[in-house]
């Protein structure tokens, strides 16, 4: 799944902002960041990165601002705006569902799909998309993309189930060393109990679909699936029959491919590989 804006993209920095307002509200009732942390039920640490806008705060920390500063649903709102601008319109439903999700099971057999990319990795992606753009813009792009990695830092992150097809991981998508990084952080992330990556090895002969698509699944129960075309974005479908043909392709994905500790295995052989 590649993500990617079209060409009317304005990208606007709403982690930034809205890291702004909290820095307001905070100084006008008079606390610290460990007092303010505390009111919210939130640790400093949380709230530091939030007041710096290297994250966009959840909603959860919206709906708790609200309590805090008495304004039923303001922060919530300006919360759930910020976290779409920048996004074409044919992402923004799918945005919504990422944030809510409880499970998220994604095939990648193009590029590895967002929540996974490394800033390196997901520049040579934006690059390749966009050749003529400035640097400035490729790089509000790939931070608009970072920035929606949050949601596996929630206190209750969903469920991330990743099947990644071998020649995704072998293929030079920016710098050798560019490529290297992105393994290790796969191997990194792969530790959390949250997520899951299995690789799709070459041996496993074709594939079950041969493009790539994310099953989206709400209060544990899948309710949507979204694909991308070359020349229309991104579409979400939530049609019941659509939904179980996703769910069975996952399913033979999933038994073809190696098991974790083998994905790992492949992972890190192909990190020295791309490392030499």
């Amino acid at each position: 799944m590649n993500e990617e804006a079209d060409e009317e993209y304005e990208p606007k920095n709403g982690a930034e902002y809205f890291g702004g307002e909290v820095k307001a509200l905070r100084a006008a009732l008079g606390l610290s960041q460990d007092a303010f942390a505390a009111k919210l039920h939130y640790n400093q640490g949380q709230v530091s990165k939030v007041e710096k806008g290297a994250v966009l705060a959840s909603d959860a920390f919206a709906a708790a601002m609200d309590r805090v500063a008495g304004t039923p649903g303001l922060y919530r709102r300006l919360r759930k705006k910020l976290g779409r601008q920048g996004h074409p319109d044919w992402f923004v439903p799918y945005i919504t569902l990422e944030e809510s999700a409880t499970g998220i099971t994604d095939y990648s057999c193009t590029f590895l799909m967002g929540l996974l990319q490394t800033p390196e990795y997901a520049a040579a992606v934006t690059r390749a998309t966009f050749p003529r753009e400035s640097e400035e813009q490729i790089k509000e792009r790939v931070e608009l993309r970072m920035r929606r990695q949050a949601v596996l830092d929630r206190d209750d992150p969903p469920l991330l189930w990743v099947i990644v097809h071998e020649a995704v991981l072998r293929a030079h998508v920016g710098s050798p060393s560019a490529m290297a990084g992105q393994m290790e952080h796969l191997l990194v992330l792969m530790q959390s109990p949250h997520v899951t990556v299995q690789v799709f090895p070459f041996e496993a002969g074709a594939a079950p679909s041969h493009l790539p698509f994310t099953l989206l699944a709400l209060d544990e129960k899948p309710r949507a699936v979204y694909t991308e075309t070359p020349t229309h974005g991104g579409q979400v479908d939530e049609a019941p029959a659509v939904v179980a043909s996703a769910v069975k392709k996952l399913d033979r994905l999933r038994m073809a491919a190696l098991s974790e500790e083998g994905s790992r295995a492949l992972i890190r052989k192909i990190m020295e590989d791309h490392a030499k």
